[in-house]
């Protein structure tokens, strides 16, 4: 009977060269706002590496995406205990400062309430989360900021991100939460992005623009934090490797105000830029109140070997070059 069966699955491998991927499983990711600038560079990368990605989104929907409404608990529920994934990645959020004040609710809805939901399904089915935060965690006086330093933000974006951050951890001391400062890559839209916005400032040279020259920030792409993401998701699900939990940074090398971003934009596609003039003085500036400097230190994460970091003007040219 031994003998047939490897007699068996010999000539079985060869006619279904497949069949070792069926019988060892593939992994599989549930991936959150899979339509948003870091979703589809998270979902690219996953299904690369060979994962099996099931995406949600609401208002951008396409053929390779599940409509899911996170803030309605049954909607999350039924899909997470219908497709059983590995890991959660949670990336959907209200992530523009402006946006939530207008809308505070609705942001608390999404950033905390919908966090809450999905970490409770995760819990009650022993799935792990990776939370996308944010540097906006922090106010901005004491960068770099450590994994452990003590969070203050400074506006109500920072505030329920700092919720959610609280949410995950407190439903499961094997969560993850990976914070990230400004996003760019390939956008759908220049306004997509808060880097790749300022081109459309750069590229309108009959408009007067004032941009800050204050606050200091780490541009990071986003296929940089993908890969962030799949290191750590292999490290806790296909290497079971300790320690692959709580809180860790992630942020790109560069440090730059958006005054010197439009200028590195400037440098990249050989535009003029006279019509765009540095400010510093935002004191009496009207909008949300924005950290200074909040540099993340990225130690943990370069302990074990993660990360990689994309250039800004490499990043900055294969953003916004379909724009140009």
């Amino acid at each position: 009977m031994c003998i047939f069966s490897t007699q068996y699955l010999l000539l079985s491998l060869i006619l279904c060269p497949n069949l070792v991927t069926m019988s060892t499983g593939e992994h599989k990711l549930y991936l959150t706002g899979a339509s948003g600038l870091l979703g589809r560079a998270i979902f690219k990368k996953f299904q690369q590496e060979g994962w099996n990605v099931y995406g949600t989104a609401f208002s951008r929907v396409n053929k390779d995406l599940h409509k899911v409404d996170i803030t309605q608990e049954s909607e999350l529920s039924n899909s997470i205990k219908e497709f059983h994934p590995d890991i959660i990645i949670h990336t959907a959020a209200e992530r523009f400062p402006d946006k939530v004040d207008k809308n505070p609710e609705g942001a608390k809805k999404l950033n905390v309430e919908a966090t809450r939901h999905l970490c409770n399904v995760a819990k009650a089915h022993n799935i792990p989360v990776i939370y996308i935060s944010t540097d906006y965690v922090f106010d901005g006086k004491a960068a770099p900021y450590s994994v452990d330093a003590t969070p203050n933000p400074v506006n109500l974006y920072g505030e329920t991100k700092l919720q959610g951050e609280k949410e995950t951890l407190g439903a499961s001391a094997d969560n993850i939460v990976l914070r990230v400062p400004v996003l760019y890559g390939p956008v759908e839209s220049l306004n997509e992005s808060a880097v790749t916005v300022l081109f459309s400032v750069l590229k309108d040279t009959n408009k007067a623009a004032q941009v800050s020259n204050f606050e200091r920030r780490n541009p990071s792409h986003v296929n940089d934090i993908a890969t962030v993401c799949h290191q750590l998701s292999t490290a806790r699900i296909v290497k079971k490797q300790a320690g692959i939990s709580g809180i860790f940074h992630w942020c790109g090398d560069e440090v730059m105000t958006k005054y010197e971003m439009i200028e590195h934009m400037s440098d990249v596609f050989t535009m003029p830029m006279a019509h765009v003039q540095w400010v510093v003085d935002i004191g009496d500036k009207p909008g949300v109140v924005r950290p200074y400097d909040t540099r993340l230190d990225k130690t943990r994460l370069k302990a074990l070997g993660f990360g990689q970091h994309t250039p800004f003007k490499s990043g900055i040219e294969e953003a916004c070059a379909p724009f140009y």
